[in-house]
Parts: C-alpha cells; sequence; structure tokens
C-alpha cells in the first residue's frame, strides 16, 4: 500500500467516503490509489495536462493492481471531465491563481459536482475568497508542517447546502470575511497548532520587516509597505483575539 506524505495524507482525509473522485493535476496518482486502496472510495479518475505524469501514475496504478477502479486521462485542468463523472474533485499542489483558472474555467461542470478538495500552493487567500464569491463555502480545513513548508487544505460544498443546514456552519460576520480568507475560519476556531505556529513566525518575520523599515528614508513606496506591514500584524492580533473568543466559548 502507498504510504503519502503528510500533506497528501491530510488532502485525502477530506474526501468523502463513497465519491467518485476526479484528481486534477495527478501527477503520481497516489491520492486516487490510496484512497481506492483503503476502500474509502469506489472509483477514480487521475487527469494531469502533461503526458509524463500520467505515465507514472499508469505505472503506479498497474503495480496496484487497480486498472479497472482507477483510469487516466489527459486533460488541461477539469476540460475533459464528462458529465456526472465524479462527485469529488481533487486540486492539489499547485498555485493559486492556476487554481482558479481551473475552476473559472469549469465553471459550468461543477454544478454536477459534491465537493471540491483545494490544497492551493500559493495565493490561499484568494482562493479562499473566490470559493465563498463563486456558489461554494468551505466548511472544513486542515494545515500541516512538511519538509520545512506550511501547507492548507479545505473542503467546498455548493453554498446552498449551507443554506439548508445540512454544514452546520453559522455566516461569518462581513467584517471578518478577510481575516477569514487568510487563515481560515475553521482553523482560527480550532486553534488549530499548526496555524498557531505559522502566526508566530509570520509575526517575528514582520517584526523584522518593520523594524527595517523604520531605518529606511520615508519615500511613498516605504511608506506603503509600512502600512501593510501594519496591517498583516494586526490581522495577526485579530487571529488570536478570535481563537481566545472561541475558547471562551467553549468553557
Amino acid at each position: 500500500m502507498i504510504k503519502l506524505s503528510k500533506r497528501l495524507q491530510a488532502v485525502a482525509d477530506l474526501v468523502s467516503e463513497g465519491s467518485r473522485v476526479c484528481d486534477v493535476g495527478t501527477d503520481h496518482g497516489y491520492i486516487p490509489i490510496y484512497l481506492v486502496g483503503i476502500h474509502k472510495i469506489p472509483s477514480a479518475l487521475a487527469m494531469d495536462v502533461n503526458e509524463g505524469p500520467l505515465l507514472r501514475a499508469k505505472e503506479h496504478i498497474a503495480a496496484q493492481n487497480m486498472t479497472d477502479a482507477v483510469s487516466t486521462r489527459r486533460s488541461d485542468g477539469l476540460k475533459a471531465l464528462l458529465p456526472d463523472e465524479a462527485d469529488s474533485v481533487v486540486i492539489a499542489g499547485m498555485g493559486g491563481g492556476l487554481m482558479i483558472r481551473i475552476l473559472e474555467e469549469s465553471a459550468g461542470k461543477l454544478s454536477t459536482i459534491r465537493e471540491l478538495i483545494l490544497q492551493p500552493q500559493s495565493d490561499i487567500a484568494l482562493v479562499r475568497k473566490y470559493i465563498r464569491t463563486h456558489g461554494f463555502a468551505i466548511v472544513a480545513q486542515d494545515m500541516v508542517y512538511e519538509d520545512g513548508k506550511y501547507y492548507v487544505m479545505f473542503r467546498c460544498v455548493h453554498a446552498d447546502m449551507c443554506e439548508n443546514g445540512l454544514s452546520g456552519e453559522e455566516k461569518p460576520d462581513a467584517g471578518n470575511l478577510a481575516l477569514y480568507d487568510r487563515y481560515g475560519r475553521q482553523l482560527i476556531e480550532a486553534k488549530h497548532p499548526v496555524l498557531v505556529d505559522f502566526l508566530k513566525k509570520e509575526e517575528t518575520q514582520l517584526i523584522q520587516i518593520q523594524s527595517s523599515l523604520e531605518k529606511t528614508e520615508k519615500t511613498d513606496a516605504i511608506l506603503s509597505r509600512q502600512n501593510e506591514v501594519s496591517e498583516k500584524l494586526q490581522m495577526i492580533e485579530q487571529a488570536r483575539e478570535e481563537m481566545l473568543a472561541s475558547c471562551s466559548v467553549e468553557k
């Protein structure tokens, strides 16, 4: 059985049991192989825009005797996905801008998709914002630290499912949207230990930048950068205050 990295394991854990999975940018095909191997899902479609990764995925699928359950297909994003062919779409290990482009170009196909499992490598706040402004809502999040990097992954469902009460989530206050886009509502409310560690390191870096800027000649660019750093530090403090508020509610 394939053993996933910590990052990929966290992604796989968010997939709903029994789903037909489409893994976009599958690379080695590890997530579909793993999910079928533990009998969490019945079948999967491993897709990639490049032939090389697909060949590697095919080799790994064959080595695990899963050719009947896991198929491969060359596709630019979700363009080659057929109607009603998958319940869950997994997009992991790519930049947030590319992820948004893939979702935007295949928006019409997402109406029949029950969930999106996303793990952007960059522009995480932009991806969260795109999700909440394009008919989906984030209902679960996780965060891991591996090989010197922080990774965030989240599960998204159609927003009307939340409105019907299926998610058990309350809608966030408008004033907190920027905070939740940046750090993740569920991660804040859970006082996720990896997020706590990330906030400490980010704060240290920002304070160092702030100190350096204070010694620099005040041009418009420097003043703008100082304001940006100050706003980020304020947001870190706001995230901590929310964590404390969550502690109070639990008590």
